[in-house]
């Protein structure tokens, strides 16, 4: 999940972790990027909508951070086309982060001498080191390195004994139901947008998806095919979050994207090998950093 270019430094990515778990970037700082994609718990908040900066609801249910950089775009709709844009979205939305502007954002990095120090050695060279596309460029850095092998990456690697016979079974009904069609490659996942009711409509309509950002008729009502990677452990699903149950949302998937009504046999099959796209979350990667103190 390499960004184009030169690879990043250590001091970037451990820039861009201390911003993740920063409370300061928030208005209220009250909340940071791990408030909503809590790392110890699988990148999500296990909530439907987040909380966000002094009280404020979000509007959709969190994505999981992990994995990630690997998708075309982020957000549901797709408006960021990298981690790097993305992650300077939340922290200047209004019922996110809450932040008025750039500007307010970087006076309280410039007023640290721990940033001031950990945004030079980040990015040596530049006359003005803490902006506020670094900040996006650091964070987006350290979630490159969200990576959670799983016993399927195992099985596929050559170990026929990381999945047992069910588990096999279910990857075998997964891909013969046409679930494989848009939950595809590396990421099971994430790679292209997809309309909810394709050939049922879908139970709810408030979200009209993509159509907001491309302001194309042809987009209403589609969204980014999320990643199937950790599904088990980021519940609640879908983008207003409002299924709680795994084989809920598989049932919903069938009926209204391929037309099947999917039987609990098949529902058990394929959540069977859905838990083995469950990773292991990187440790030490993601401990919690020691912040800077705040500045009088």
């Amino acid at each position: 999940m390499s960004a184009p270019g030169p690879a990043a430094s250590t001091a970037e990515v451990a820039l861009g972790r201390r911003l993740f778990y920063e409370t300061l970037l928030s208005n209220g700082h009250d909340v940071s990027c791990n408030s909503c994609h809590a790392l110890n718990g699988y990148g999500a908040d296990g909530r439907r909508v987040s909380f966000g900066s002094v009280g404020h609801v979000g509007g959709r249910n969190a994505p999981t951070v992990y994995n990630a950089a690997g998708h075309l775009a982020q957000f549901w709709d797709g408006r960021a086309a990298t981690v790097e844009e993305q992650a300077k979205g939340p922290i200047l939305n209004a019922v996110e982060m809450g932040m008025p502007n750039s500007a307010a954002v970087l006076d309280h990095l410039r007023a640290s001498a721990s940033y001031r120090a950990a945004f030079a050695a980040a990015f040596p060279g530049q006359s003005a080191p803490i902006s506020y596309d670094n900040v996006g460029r650091a964070i987006g850095a350290f979630e490159r390195g969200l990576v959670t092998p799983s016993r399927w990456d195992a099985y596929l690697a050559g170990d026929s004994t990381a999945l047992t016979r069910l588990e096999l079974e279910g990857a075998a009904t997964f891909v013969r139901t046409g679930c494989a069609g848009c939950h595809s490659g590396a990421y099971v996942g994430g790679q292209m947008y997809r309309r909810l009711g394709v050939v049922r409509p879908w139970p709810t309509a408030l979200d009209s998806g993509r159509i907001a950002a491309t302001h194309l008729a042809a987009d209403r009502f589609v969204f980014k095919v999320p990643s199937l990677r950790n599904v088990e452990k980021t519940a609640p699903y879908f983008h207003d979050g409002s299924v709680a149950s795994l084989d809920s949302a598989i049932r919903l998937m069938g009926r209204h994207q391929l037309g099947v009504e999917l039987d609990a046999a098949r529902v058990e099959r394929i959540r069977r090998w859905l838990a083995t796209l469950t990773g292991t979350l990187p440790a030490a990667y993601i401990a919690e950093p020691q912040l800077p103190p705040r500045a009088p």
